[in-house]
C-alpha cells in the first residue's frame, strides 16, 4: 500500500565522474521480531482480501526530483525500429495474470486497489506472480493456475501480528536460483507505524510448500520495497517517509541473513539510512548460476542527474563491525530528462485521462551476470525522447562494478512517438538482453511489448518490437497511476527463456485490470 501526497522537492543528487566522497555510515543492527515455520501453504486456508484502496490512494510517494526541468535532446535515442532475423524470438507460453475476472483453485479476484505492482518470478516447475493484492503459482510448461488466487497474507497464516493481519501489497517475488528455494515479500503498515517487511523464504523449490518466515521491523514507513538475491544475503531496499504521510527521510538499505533464512533459524537484518538525497535505490539481483567473484558486495543503484550513482554494500555476518557501505560513485550517461517531469502525461485514446509515468526513479530489477571474463549489471528507466514530448525506455549495460564501473552501451528506445514506460530488462547467459514495458498514445490504448538484442548486436541497439498484448481499454478518471512496476526474470534452467509480467486493460473503466504473462527465448540460446 502506497500513498502519494503532494510533490516533495529535495536538493538534487551531485554528479561526478569518480567516486563521491563516502561520509560516515551507521550499520543498525537488528533480529527479525518475530519467526516461524509454516508446514504447507497448501493446508492455509485462504486469508481475507483485506482492505480496499481507493482512487490513486494506492501510489508510490515520490522521491526528490533530480532531472534538469524542461526539455533536452537526448542523443542516445533510438529513433527508429529494427527488424534483425538473427535476433528473432521463439513464443513461449502467454496467458492472463492475475487480474479482472481471473479465477483459480482458490476462487476469484476482484480488483480491490490499484496499480496492481506486478512481480513474478520463474522458478525451477512454476511461475508465481503477485499483484495487489493476491498472488497465484502456476505450472510453468502449461500455465495452468496450480494455486490461487489467494490474498498476499495468506502467506503469514497463523503468524500474529502484522503480516497476518495486513495485507498493504507493494509485493516482490524473487527466486533463489543458488538454493531452489522462493523468496516473497510484502510490506504491513499498520496506522501509526511500527511497519514491517514481512518476508517468507520456501524450504524446498515448490512454491506451494512449506515456508520460514520473518517479520523485520522498522520505525519509519518502508515505502517501495524491492529485492535481490545474492551469496551473502539477501537485499531490500526501501524509501523511507515518516510515516505514511509524512516527509521523505531518505532511502534505507538493507541485508537479510540469507543462510539462516534459508535453515529457518532466527536472522538479522544489517541496514544503513541514506540522507534525504537519496532515493529509489535497487539491489543486485543475480541471474544465473554463476557466482559474483568471492568476497563480492552487493552493488546498488539509483538515478541521478545524467548519472547513476553505485553503492558498494559489504556485509559481515560473524562481524558486524566489518560491515560497509561504500559511495556513491557517480557514473556519468547520456544526458537525459524523466518522462513527464516524473509525473503524470501518458495519453491514451479515447480518454483525456493521462498515465503516471514513475519516470523518477530506476524500474526493478537491477540484474546481474557474471560472464566469467566480464560482469554486467542492466537496468532501466522511462525518459523523455529527444526534445518531443513522447517517452522512451532509456536503458543500460554498466560492466566493471568491482572496480571503476563504466557504462558499456546505453540508448533510448522510441522508434516512433508513442509513449514507451515502466520497464523491465534482464539478459539470459548468452547476453542477449529483453525489455518489456508498457505503450500508449493518444491513438492506442496501453498494450505490452518487448524488445530484443543479441549479445553480437551493434551496441546501443534494440531491436524486433514485438506485442505481447494490445489492451482494449484505457484507465479513466480519478486514476493516473500505472504499473508502478513490471518484470523480467530469466527461467534458471535453461538460462535462456525470458519471462515477464505486467498490466493491461480489456476494456475502459476504473479498478478494471488485467494482467498478462509471457515467455519467450532468442534464436541462438541453448
Amino acid at each position: 500500500m502506497t500513498f502519494r501526497p503532494s510533490r516533495i522537492l529535495a536538493a538534487a543528487l551531485l554528479t561526478s565522474s569518480v567516486p563521491l566522497i563516502s561520509y560516515a555510515q551507521t550499520v543498525e543492527v537488528t533480529n527479525a521480531v518475530y519467526s516461524d515455520q509454516l508446514s504447507s501453504l497448501k493446508n492455509v486456508s485462504p486469508s481475507a482480501t483485506g482492505a480496499t484502496f481507493t482512487g490513486d490512494n494506492k501510489r508510490a510517494k515520490p522521491l526528490p526530483q533530480v532531472d534538469a526541468p524542461g526539455r533536452i535532446t537526448d542523443t542516445a535515442i533510438q529513433s527508429s525500429a529494427i527488424s534483425n532475423p538473427a535476433a528473432a524470438t521463439t513464443a513461449g507460453l502467454g496467458f492472463d495474470g492475475v487480474g479482472l475476472g481471473f479465477t483459480g483453485p482458490q476462487g476469484s479476484f476482484t480488483v480491490q486497489s490499484a496499480p496492481p505492482d506486478t512481480t513474478g518470478a520463474i522458478g525451477a516447475t512454476q511461475y508465481v506472480q503477485w499483484v495487489n493484492s493476491s498472488f497465484a503459482v502456476f505450472d510453468k510448461t502449461t500455465g495452468n493456475v496450480v494455486y490461487g488466487p489467494v490474498a498476499g497474507n495468506t502467506l503469514w497464516k497463523g503468524f500474529g501480528g502484522a503480516c497476518e493481519t495486513q495485507n498493504d501489497g507493494d509485493p516482490i517475488v524473487l527466486y533463489d536460483k543458488l538454493a531452489d528455494r522462493w523468496v516473497m515479500m510484502q510490506f504491513a503498515v499498520p496506522t501509526g507505524g511500527p511497519y514491517y517487511q514481512c518476508v517468507a523464504v520456501s524450504q524446498t523449490s515448490d512454491a506451494t510448500g512449506a515456508y520460514n518466515r520473518y517479520a523485520f521491523q522498522y520505525t519509519a514507513f518502508n515505502d517501495y520495497p524491492k529485492g535481490g538475491v545474492w551469496p551473502d544475503a539477501y537485499y531490500v531496499t526501501f524509501n523511507m517517509f515518516g510515516g505514511r504521510h509524512q516527509a521523505f527521510s531518505g532511502a534505507k538499505v538493507c541485508a537479510y541473513d540469507r543462510a539462516k533464512m534459508l535453515q529457518g533459524q532466527l536472522a538479522t537484518q544489517q541496514c544503513v539510512q541514506l540522507s534525504t538525497s537519496y532515493g529509489g535505490v535497487l539491489p543486485a539481483d543475480l541471474d544465473g548460476k554463476t557466482l559474483p567473484p568471492a568476497g563480492s558486495p552487493n552493488y546498488m543503484v539509483n538515478k541521478g542527474t545524467s548519472a547513476l550513482n553505485l553503492w558498494k554494500f559489504h556485509v559481515d555476518w560473524a562481524n558486524t563491525a566489518n560491515t560497509s557501505l561504500t559511495g556513491p560513485t557517480a557514473i556519468p550517461v547520456t544526458a537525459f530528462a524523466a518522462t513527464c517531469n516524473g509525473g503524470t502525461c501518458v495519453p491514451q485514446a479515447g480518454t483525456s485521462e493521462q498515465l503516471d509515468s514513475l519516470a523518477d526513479r530506476l524500474m526493478f530489477r537491477l540484474a546481474y551476470r557474471n560472464f566469467g571474463t566480464s560482469e554486467s549489471l542492466v537496468v532501466n528507466h522511462s525518459v523523455q525522447a529527444g526534445s518531443s514530448t513522447s517517452s522512451g525506455v532509456r536503458w543500460y549495460e554498466i560492466r566493471n562494478p568491482a572496480g571503476t564501473p563504466t557504462v558499456f552501451q546505453q540508448a533510448t528506445y522510441a522508434p516512433d512517438a508513442s509513449y514507451r514506460w515502466m520497464g523491465s530488462v534482464a539478459m539470459d547467459k548468452m547476453g542477449n538482453m529483453a525489455a518489456g514495458y508498457s505503450v500508449s498514445s493518444s491513438t492506442m490504448k496501453p498494450a505490452l511489448r518487448y524488445s530484443t538484442r543479441l549479445a553480437t548486436d551493434p551496441v546501443n541497439t534494440m531491436s524486433n518490437e514485438t506485442t505481447i498484448v494490445q489492451g482494449t481499454g484505457a484507465q479513466l478518471t480519478t486514476l493516473k497511476r500505472w504499473g508502478d512496476y513490471t518484470t523480467m526474470t530469466v527461467d534458471p534452467v535453461d538460462d535462456c527463456t525470458f519471462w515477464y509480467t505486467g498490466q493491461y486493460l480489456k476494456a475502459d473503466g476504473t479498478f478494471n485490470w488485467s494482467t498478462r504473462i509471457t515467455s519467450f527465448k532468442i534464436t541462438g540460446c541453448m
